[in-house]
């Protein structure tokens, strides 16, 4: 199990030059993807009078957040590694191969971009605020929770094979393509359904702006809880004893 591998690390990490760096880079990436993706949903709203819930408006979305997912993670590689998800930083933590002081610095940052961008496109749309995240009609909380879960153990299991794995060799050049393939992909399977956060980040940002927090926890335990599943499967079916990297950069970028 890699629960052995945890890190604590120390309080100190915070104020080191190259923590604070990658710190700032999750909250650039994070402004970067949420205000493409959640401004993709607003633009095809606007364009459609309302009618955003429509299956080509979900393909908007699908395609839009793909597309910034990959630039996001691609432009915050080489500094912080790219995580721009506190899913996606938990798993990673879980499988020991970042501490969880860094972690939390990760986290703040995340959050923080998240809700700069929902107020930045408050803003340059007059006023219109982003949507929270919520559950469609006959969707229950834990259907929902099971959807966020399993389309979570899929992005993180992705991470570990392209970005993590010591093994990965020249694939890890094709990280973020992946990454932001799979986000794409599983919107188009859950975005009917509970809207496909995968990011508890994603869902926060909107949450504050609109200040609606109704089933909010299913957008948090579902991608913590599939992170943390694909971490020990991967790790310990995969990468076992074998020596870790930290995901602070994608060196083959």
């Amino acid at each position: 199990m890699p629960i052995h591998k945890f890190t604590l690390g120390t309080p100190g990490e915070a104020s080191q030059p190259d923590a604070i760096k990658a710190a700032f880079a999750e909250f650039f990436s994070m402004i970067i993807f949420v205000f493409a993706g959640q401004g993709s949903g607003l633009a095809f709203s606007k364009l459609t009078d309302g009618a955003s819930a429509t299956p080509s408006g979900l393909i908007i979305a699908s395609l839009a957040h793909a597309f910034a997912l990959f630039v996001a993670v691609s432009v915050g590689a080489n500094i912080s590694g790219g995580h721009v998800n506190p899913a996606v930083t938990f798993g990673v933590l879980v499988g020991g191969n970042i501490s969880f002081f860094r972690s939390i610095l990760y986290w703040i940052a995340q959050l923080l971009g998240s809700v700069v961008a929902c107020y930045l496109l408050k803003f340059a749309t007059g006023g219109q605020a982003t949507p929270a995240f919520s559950l469609s009609s006959g969707v229950s909380v834990w259907n929902a929770f099971i959807f966020e879960a399993v389309m979570t153990f899929g992005l993180v299991y992705t991470v570990y094979a392209t970005a993590v794995d010591p093994k990965k060799e020249n694939v890890g050049i094709i990280a973020p393509i992946a990454i932001g393939f799979i986000v794409g992909a599983n919107i188009l399977v859950g975005g009917a359904f509970d809207g496909a956060s995968m990011n508890p980040a994603v869902s926060f940002g909107p949450a504050v702006v609109s200040w609606s927090w109704t089933n909010h926890w299913v957008y948090w335990l579902g991608p913590m809880a599939g992170a943390a599943i694909a971490a020990i499967v991967y790790d310990t079916i995969f990468i076992c004893d074998a020596m870790h990297e930290p995901l602070t950069q994608y060196n083959d970028f």
